[in-house]
């Protein structure tokens, strides 16, 4: 009996993805043309593209859980030909009490010096373990374990960085395809691409803790301090400015003032949260910017979770062992932003807004700061520069979860 590797296997799985992909497209174009026609989708039909969505969705899964194995047994491949060393980078508090001079500082803290170290570090706010087959690998080695991090906005979007205090890019405001089959030696037909020049001011996002100096004793616990406060800290922040940031003063201009309305094509019989979302990834899909991503807050995936078929079974989740937050075939964030209850935001992601990242995440620790000397305490600074730019806003749908309801 032959078994087939995992190599075989993910080429058999992309392949079945590939074909069931090309049959739902037909299928969607069929169901669109159904629901214009007689003004709602028959159950028969509803059935049909939900099961070819749900396949669709199984095989993605399965697809990024095999590639994942396959990417940690070449890692562990890498590691074994590097005599066993760990290449994984190193958190931020962990670059923090790793840096040469931070002993040399603890040392002069003691003495009651007046003193600053910066700590130069590459640390970008990117998510790290993470679970299986939604963006990378669970992985949590090294010696001091961190909590266990959720998804952000941020790892839906495509990251640049940028030198300047601003950033001039060209958003896309509007696309009119004249492309026919023409005659030979007739003029072709010309397309229209409409621009307008936008200007993001880079914005500073930082706090501070301070601490009794005997913190540095215990390099450890700061590390755990930057890890698990302080870098969340700025994560939280930043999160909030990428989705609901007003762009006024030094804030950004967010995702969700610059969103399409959700607005269904059609209406789908016992409406369910599930299908407002499905709806609103087919108006992303028709605005021919196909969805990557989902944000909904903690309650209402929570909510999604938990429905179950008349047999009380589970329609989606998985008690035993779920592989990630997914839904539809692309990873859901959930976050715990108030204004998200009741709400969601899904859209290209990748390809509708990007990040551009200024300064990463760095450390400042001091002594001198108002009377932090006197008082025996030392300041632990955080912060962070970055731009966003939603170059294609009709990439992002957003609207209420209440079945029927959309729009804002």
């Amino acid at each position: 009996m032959n078994t087939m590797t995992n190599e075989q296997l993910l080429e058999k799985v992309t392949a079945a993805l590939t074909t069931a992909t090309n049959g739902f497209q037909a299928q969607a174009e069929n169901a669109l043309k159904e629901a214009k026609n007689a003004g709602s989708l028959s159950a028969q039909t509803k059935e049909a593209v939900d099961k070819a969505l749900t396949e669709i969705g199984t095989l993605s899964t399965a697809q990024a859980s095999l590639t994942a194995q396959l990417t940690e047994v070449e890692q562990t491949i890498v590691r074994g030909q590097q005599g066993g060393r760990d290449e994984r980078p190193k958190s931020l508090g962990e670059q923090v009490v790793a840096f040469d001079g931070i002993t040399d500082f603890a040392a002069r803290v003691k003495s009651n010096e007046r003193c600053r170290v910066s700590v130069p570090v590459k640390a970008a706010l990117l998510s790290v373990d993470v679970g299986t087959g939604v963006i990378q690998p669970d992985r949590q080695p090294g010696t001091l374990e961190q909590p266990k991090q959720r998804l952000f906005a941020r790892d839906l979007l495509s990251v640049g960085r940028t030198t300047s205090p601003a950033i001039s890019w060209i958003q896309q405001t509007g696309f009119t395809n004249a492309a026919r089959v023409v005659v030979e030696g007739t003029r072709k037909p010309e397309s229209a691409i409409n621009y307008a020049l936008k200007m993001t001011p880079v914005a500073t996002i930082a706090h501070i803790f301070k601490a009794a100096k005997q913190v540095m004793d215990d390099l450890p616990q700061l590390a755990s301090d930057i890890d698990t406060e302080m870098r969340f800290g700025l994560k939280y922040a930043e999160e909030q400015q990428i989705l609901f940031g007003d762009g006024t003063g030094a804030n950004l201009h967010g995702i969700v003032p610059q969103a399409t309305a959700f607005n269904p094509a059609f209406a789908v019989e016992e409406e369910t949260p599930i299908d407002v979302i499905r709806l609103a990834m087919l108006q992303s899909q028709l605005a021919r910017l196909p969805a990557t991503g989902t944000i909904l807050h903690y309650t209402d995936w929570a909510k999604i979770e938990l429905t179950k078929d008349t047999l009380g079974r589970y329609i989606l989740a998985n008690p035993l062992g779920l592989l990630g937050p997914v839904l539809w075939g692309v990873p859901v964030v959930a976050t715990e932003i108030a204004a998200f209850l009741g709400k969601f935001l899904t859209g290209a992601f990748k390809g509708g807004a990007q990040i551009y990242d200024r300064e990463d995440a760095n450390v400042v620790i001091a002594t001198e700061n108002e009377d932090d000397f006197v008082n025996n305490m030392i300041a632990v600074r955080c912060e962070e520069r970055l731009g966003l730019a939603v170059k294609r806003p009709e990439a992002f749908i957003y609207g209420s979860l209440t079945p029927a309801a959309g729009g804002n």
